[in-house]
Formats: structure tokens, sequence, C-alpha cells
């Protein structure tokens, strides 16, 4: 009997050492979980195209541009347009050595010359119309295709 007690006793030491372990001290950390978040814009345009002319001495020839801007919602941007890849003196649209005047307003009364147009984003598409002319009482004698390549940049 007496192996019999000691086997129970061996039983009863062992399950109490397996349930009552005892963990070694813990400890814990925290971290914080960030992003930045930037604005952004993007800018795209459409031609401007005139209408035909003749040679000889110009009538006022209007045409647009539209400038599509995505700007983040809330982000103020600036629209600057370039002076073109003929400018000298003004805007030139050239056919060789062969050059028609033009001009690029920001209303559609073309009393305001585009100088910079400002706005803030809203996260959606924004038009912008650039309003172009080609004055009055140029002599223009050479024939052929005119053209000019103006750079837009919005700021932001």
């Amino acid at each position: 009997m007496k192996m019999k007690s000691a086997a129970i006793t061996l039983a009863a030491t062992l399950s109490t050492s397996i349930s009552g372990a005892v963990f070694a001290a813990s400890g814990t950390a925290s971290f914080d979980v960030s992003v930045q978040v930037l604005a952004s814009c993007s800018i795209s345009a459409t031609n401007m195209s005139f209408a035909s002319i003749t040679t000889g001495t110009t009538s006022n020839t209007d045409a647009t541009s539209t400038l599509t801007v995505n700007c983040s919602n809330g982000t103020p941007f600036t629209i600057a347009l370039g002076n073109g890849t003929n400018y000298s003196m003004g805007r030139r649209l050239a056919s060789g050595a062969s050059y028609i005047n033009y001009f690029l307003y920001s209303d559609s009364s073309r009393s305001s010359q585009w100088n910079s147009v400002t706005g803030t984003g809203n996260g959606s598409d924004q038009n912008f119309t650039v309003y172009g002319r080609i004055p009055s009482g140029q002599s223009i004698s050479n024939t052929g295709s005119y053209g000019d390549t103006v750079i837009a940049t919005i700021t932001y």
C-alpha cells in the first residue's frame, strides 16, 4: 500500500506543478501608425484651332482651348501659360519665317490677357477656358500652316 500511496502523492505533485505553473514577467509596447497625405494636381489641355483665314489684312479671329485641372480637395493652385515657342515681343504663330501675332485671354470678352489664374481643388475635374484672338489689322502675305506650342503649368 505504501507504493500506491507514494504513486498518488507523486501524481498529485506533478498535477499541481503542471497546472499551477507560474509564468515569467511580461511587458508591453505601443507604436504609432501614421501616413502623410500629399496634395496632388494634374492638368491637361485641348488644342486651340483658329478658323482658316485668307491672305491680306486680318480681322479679329477667335478660338478657345480648355484646360482641365484636377487637384486634391482644398488645394490652392495657380495656372500659368508660357509664352510659346515663337515668342518675340509677343506670342506668334509661325510658318517658316512668317508670323501671325495672337493673344491669350482669361475672359470671354478678351479684355484680360492671361497672366495666371488661381483656384482651389475640389477633388474633381475643373475646366478653365483660354480665349485666343488673332487681332485685326495684320498684313498676311504668305499662305501655309502656322503654329505655336504653349505650355500650361499648374503650381500647387
